[in-house]
């Protein structure tokens, strides 16, 4: 991918309504479960970006038929629980780690032998996450020192109760995968409650889950069954956020954001903007396949500081990126806790503060976290995304409120998961 410069220049506000793209973690979900499903699955308002292509190139090399237009439909011809074909080549998830922790519960459930690759990012992402539970079920998975490239051989899988070593819906969800295809019935338990879109997506696949306080289970064997209505994804509450955070940092701002996903899992940046001044309303519109769907209106009322850590930092870390941001333009965010992010696709707690100091705000390092304090405005200026989606945006929000240009190199990446983010801003900045 070719690198890109993003100019941005300062604003004074934003007001408008918008739709952002359809949610990543449900397409990649309804892609996977499709295919192992039997019948058709039509999805509509599939999330733009290359980590969801990435699952549909690697479905097809496993011998799915999923046909797709420009307009974010799909269509997954099913092959049934068992009725993947052994790839002729390395299943190629490119950067996206929910593509691989996901795809190697389903392939550890095959009898033939798989390999997925990534690109040099997700190959630096520790997998032994999910190698270990994998392994304890009966499959076979060499690895690079626990990292990328997978060779998976999978067959005969017995069940496991699996308690995850760190708080991640891709460990749970590729446990219950492969759960699927063993024998006896597979348990996951949580420390601390994790994003829930695998279990609500199983359910709309007819298969029976059991849910019980950050524990659920699956008995292996169950078919799953393409739903007969057309499945359209929702919003994305991680885009959403990105606007909710623009508008909660700039006076007499606004947004209206529609058809959102309001999966309480997945709005913990919601409590957190609410702490540092904003005005946060939502209403729920309806339920497509077990999750909420709805419109979340945001304003500007004031500049407060707070704090985020311990069991909220599950709820919200993709959005800590953006919520940094808005604390960079009036307040002050200290984050503890958050020691995913730096096995994310960059170390984002390295790469947010190097990129937030370059822009001219005032960012401290800490080994599980960083304090951000907004007392002065950003003076704008040049900074790397490393190649990391979530940094872009988050570097584009410290811009439109700096006191001059801010450029973003690597700006390429927020195709991974917002293609349409420059597009989507010019709509409603004022």
């Amino acid at each position: 991918m070719a690198r890109r410069e993003l100019h941005i220049t300062p604003i004074r506000t934003i007001q408008g309504t918008l739709r952002v793209p359809g949610d990543k973690s449900i397409s990649h979900r309804y892609m996977m479960l499709g295919a192992i499903a039997r019948g058709r699955t039509r999805v509509a308002h599939l999330a733009p970006g290359a980590d969801v292509a990435a699952t549909i190139a690697c479905m097809r090399r496993l011998g799915v038929h999923i046909d797709t237009n420009g307009a974010g439909t799909a269509e997954v011809r099913g092959a049934g629980r068992q009725g993947l074909a052994a790839p002729s080549q390395p299943l190629d998830a490119a950067n996206s780690g929910t593509t691989m922790r996901l795809l190697s519960g389903i392939v550890a459930g095959h009898p033939f032998r798989s390999q997925i690759i990534g690109d040099e990012s997700l190959s630096r992402r520790p997998m032994r996450r999910v190698i270990d539970p994998l392994t304890a079920m009966g499959a076979s998975v060499q690895s690079q020192d626990g990292r990328a490239p997978l060779v998976i051989q999978g067959g005969h899988l017995h069940a496991i109760t699996w308690t995850t070593p760190v708080p991640s819906a891709q460990i749970k969800s590729a446990v219950l995968l492969a759960g699927l295809h063993a024998e006896g019935k597979t348990t996951v338990n949580e420390a601390v409650a994790t994003r829930d879109h695998s279990e609500r997506a199983l359910g709309a696949f007819g298969v029976e889950i059991g849910v019980a306080d950050r524990s659920c289970s699956v008995v292996g064997g169950q078919e799953l069954v393409a739903p007969a209505d057309l499945l359209t994804v929702p919003g994305d509450p991680s885009s959403a956020a990105v606007w909710a955070c623009t508008a909660a940092a700039f006076s007499q701002s606004a947004v209206e954001l529609e058809n959102v996903c309001l999966n309480p899992l997945r709005l913990g940046f919601v409590p957190a903007l609410r702490r540092m001044g904003a005005k946060v309303e939502m209403t729920t519109t309806a339920e497509v396949a077990g999750e909420s769907v709805g419109t979340i209106r945001v304003s500007h009322e004031a500049n407060q500081a707070t704090t985020i850590g311990g069991d909220e930092v599950p709820s919200l870390i993709d959005e800590l990126p953006v919520l940094a941001a808005r604390a960079a333009l009036g307040g002050q965010l200290q984050v503890t806790g958050a020691n995913e992010l730096r096995v994310k696709e960059s170390d984002r707690i390295t790469a947010l503060v190097t990129g937030f100091r370059a822009l001219g705000v005032n960012a401290e390092e800490l080994p599980d976290g960083f304090v951000i304090d907004g007392s002065k405005r950003p003076t704008g200026g040049r900074a790397d995304a490393v190649g990391d989606h979530r940094l872009v945006m988050a570097f584009a929000l410290v811009g439109l409120g700096a006191t001059g240009p801010t450029l973003i190199d690597g700006a390429e990446a927020v195709g991974v998961s917002y293609p349409s983010f420059e597009s989507d801003l010019s709509e409603i900045v004022r």
